[in-house]
């Protein structure tokens, strides 16, 4: 088995502190062999036919779903900021994700909701889900990805006001643990307006259920 090297800073985008990845964070044969120790570790063979290329395939899955890592902010927003007179809430809606939880990396995934009420600047409609993606493809607990959206869109555009609703659905609290297939947990961020405003919250929260409305027509 290969000697992993000790692990080297690597700067996220912007809003992120440095963390901690391999040195070659594109070099997939470290991940391979952390495999193929586990299958052995659990008792299987890993040379057996049915598995002999599962490791190839989980370092191929976890380089896809843990992209948000190596996602440079400035490139994802890539100038679609705009000014603007409009100072009307905007609501982006019914936002899917999919991420996993450092707890246990196990898959979580759902909705997240996201609004904003401008001051002078708008962002390109595709940016918001795409920032949502960024931060959902990273091992992650559903509260501060909820914030992480916040923020960032607060600090790109300095609006108004920000606000997110996140809904998910765990499945480390489905196949193990409380094994509860129904609940769902529903985590939200308010920052400026939202924050201080209960009229405004109240209605960010008509417009999703207005929304689902909608969508039932």
């Amino acid at each position: 088995m290969k000697t992993i090297e000790p692990l080297t800073e690597y700067r996220t985008p912007s809003l992120q502190p440095a963390i901690q990845l391999p040195p070659n964070p594109d070099n997939p044969e470290i991940m391979e062999e952390l495999v193929r120790s586990m299958l052995y570790t659990l008792g299987e063979d890993p040379d057996r036919e049915g598995l002999q290329r599962t490791p190839e395939r989980v370092a191929r899955m976890y380089t896809e779903l843990l992209a948000g890592y190596r996602t440079d902010l400035d490139a994802l927003v890539n100038g679609a900021v705009f000014e603007s007179e409009h100072h009307d809430m905007v609501v982006v809606r019914d936002i899917q994700f999919y991420s996993l939880c450092e707890h246990h990396l196990l898959p979580f995934f759902g909705r997240a909701h996201v609004a904003y009420i401008p001051d002078g600047k708008i962002i390109g409609l595709s940016k918001i889900p795409r920032i949502v993606e960024m931060y959902a493809r990273r091992l992650q607990v559903q509260e501060r990805m909820t914030r992480q959206v916040a923020e960032t869109i607060d600090e790109i555009l300095a609006p108004r006001g920000v606000a997110v609703l996140v809904e998910g659905t765990h499945m480390c609290a489905i196949m193990r643990g409380v094994r509860q297939a129904g609940a769902h947990m529903v985590t939200s961020t308010f920052l400026g307006d939202f924050e201080t405003n209960e009229v405004l919250r109240n209605d960010f929260h008509r417009h999703l259920t207005l929304g689902k409305e909608i969508s039932e027509w």
